[in-house]
């Protein structure tokens, strides 16, 4: 059983800064994607950010030169460093994890995501 575990988060007045992170625990042999989704009140899920495991990024539009991905593939962890937070930014960030092989119970590939962290940016 594999599961992403969210910390971080909280709240930030505008053009401050704010990090999250994701674990993923189980007996994994592998992840090939690894990112953020966001979700806003009334909007539809987004991509934030996503990294390979070769350390391959793309970034959302809305997120480029402001928001920085990053990975410990050892550790199975993802990071997203936030800065020049807008209020527009505000939502429920959800980690996932695509292309999981884990090895116990039995070999098992599959996608995965965290419940999410709520980021608030007043203004």
């Amino acid at each position: 059983q594999v599961q992403l575990v969210e910390s971080g988060g909280g709240l930030v007045q505008a053009g401050g800064s704010l990090s999250v992170s994701c674990a993923a625990y189980g007996s994994i042999f592998s992840i090939d994607v690894m990112g953020w989704d966001r979700q806003a009140p009334g909007k539809q899920r987004e991509l934030v950010a996503e990294i390979t495991s070769d350390g391959g990024i793309i970034y959302a539009d809305s997120v480029k030169g402001r928001f920085t991905i990053s990975r410990d593939n050892a550790e199975n962890t993802v990071y997203l460093h936030m800065s020049r937070l807008e209020p527009e930014d505000t939502a429920v960030y959800y980690c996932h994890a695509e292309h999981v092989i884990s090895v116990s119970p039995e070999r098992r590939i599959g996608d995965y995501w965290g419940r999410g962290t709520q980021v608030t940016v007043s203004s």
